[in-house]
């Protein structure tokens, strides 16, 4: 796969991908704590990375329908959902890769909107452990 424009990403949530349609906007940010090592004597401060952490933001327009996004998403509030993640709704492989976290549902907005505008909300949840990268 080459530069490419979002249009295909695909999303599942504990298993189930019947909310990609619903999606319009995903993020998985992983990230590496730093850690000063900084000694006297020195001139410039040093560092080395520390813990991984991570979190998922995902916006969705909404819909209140049976099986659809407030149906799934609400159960899951205080609960740990694995989500998967893929640039494309293709197989994996070296250009197709699979990012697979397990995430704290501890954010739901059920309710947003503004006169007149499509309804819309965003939820960003912290991973727990590993952020998995696979590529077969």
């Amino acid at each position: 796969m080459a530069i490419f424009v979002a249009t295909d990403f695909s999303v599942s949530i504990n298993g189930s991908t019947a909310l990609a349609s619903y999606l319009t906007q995903v993020e998985l940010k992983s990230s590496a704590t730093d850690i000063t090592t900084t000694a006297f004597g020195s001139t410039w401060v040093t560092r080395v990375a520390g813990l991984k952490e991570g979190s998922l933001t995902l916006t969705f327009n909404q819909d209140y329908a049976a099986s659809t996004v407030d149906a799934t998403l609400w159960p899951l509030l205080g609960s740990q959902a694995t989500v998967v993640i893929k640039p494309t709704s293709s197989a994996v492989g070296t250009s197709n890769p699979a990012y697979t976290a397990i995430c704290v549902v501890n954010d739901l907005t059920p309710i947003s909107g503004t006169v007149g505008d499509l309804a819309t909300f965003s939820v960003t949840w912290p991973t727990t452990g590993t952020v998995s990268r696979a590529t077969a």
